[in-house]
């Protein structure tokens, strides 16, 4: 069992953290972190700066919100690049801009260090089921490595590409889970306005060929009016964002991506930025004059 240094104890990082510690792995953590705690009565070790972590572990792991903080851990004073020792693997899962993914690769090299992209889907469910999508990019060794660890985290892990391929298919699902979101909030307020039981319509959908865990899982949450979040609106625009800034990059419109962060800009607008992103129905409701 390697050593794994775990940086970012989230929604989603904490039971991916608690998923490693269960299965036996030497797990490190900052004591900063409010969640250390629980993982110190596991068995953790808790270390004060990114770079101390980094220097006592075999694998690093950052489960952070957007790029800015990936940087600030990475190249910040003491930071994981001052201490990580050559031979290690750093792995980032959280969410950010392919072109810092790869940045990061860069640096890492420069110190004899492998590093992986590797963003997941799933949400908190899948994360504290240990029933994550992971999708990384880095070498096929690296990728070997650390796949035991995919394992437990994720039920499926593929090897994407090079250094930011995991990245940007992150991008391409965050548009497909936004736009189909945006499409669940749109039928169900046409449905719930012209007097339909959305309970039977979700059914009868979810045995046709709309059928998808949106629908399901996100169609329920709609009709439950739970909107606690399994992800919260304003990190999936921020995802959007970064998509939408690939789009750019590469020269390919992004319509229906674009349509649907002006969305939820709105919804972020009306201070509902801490909500699940299935709150995109709370809009539509609202658009539509529905009490």
């Amino acid at each position: 069992m390697k050593k794994v240094g775990f940086i970012g104890l989230g929604i989603m990082g904490k039971p991916m953290a608690i998923n490693l510690v269960n299965a036996g792995y030497e797990l490190l953590v900052l004591e900063s972190n409010k969640s250390a705690g629980d993982l110190t009565q596991k068995g953790a070790k808790a270390y004060s700066t990114c770079k101390e972590l980094a220097a006592n572990s075999e694998i690093v792991i950052t489960m952070l919100p957007d790029s800015p903080e990936v940087n600030e851990v990475v190249f910040g004073t003491d930071g994981v690049l001052e201490g990580i020792q050559s031979g290690s693997i750093f792995v980032d899962m959280s969410t950010i801009a392919p072109s810092t993914a790869r940045e990061v690769a860069v640096a890492m090299k420069e110190k004899e260090v492998a590093a992986l992209d590797a963003p997941v889907s799933g949400g908190q469910v899948g994360a504290e089921s240990g029933n994550l999508s992971i999708m990384v990019g880095g070498t096929q060794q690296a990728f070997d490595q650390v796949k035991p660890l995919f394992e437990i985290m994720g039920k499926s892990a593929v090897l994407i590409g090079e250094a930011g391929a995991g990245q940007m298919t992150k991008a391409c699902n965050q548009m497909i889970v936004g736009i189909t979101i945006q499409a669940v909030a749109e039928s169900f307020a046409l449905a719930k306005k012209a007097g339909v039981n959305l309970e039977k319509m979700r059914e009868a959908l979810l045995g046709g060929f709309a059928q998808s865990r949106i629908l399901d899982l996100h169609g329920q949450r709609i009709i439950d009016r739970n909107f606690e979040p399994g992800f919260k609106i304003k990190l999936h625009r921020k995802d959007m964002n970064i998509a939408l800034m690939a789009g750019k990059e590469f020269k390919v419109p992004l319509y229906g991506s674009a349509l649907v962060a002006s969305q939820m800009d709105a919804v972020l607008a009306a201070g509902l930025d801490e909500k699940d992103h299935s709150a995109l129905a709370l809009l539509m409701e609202k658009m539509s004059g529905i009490e």
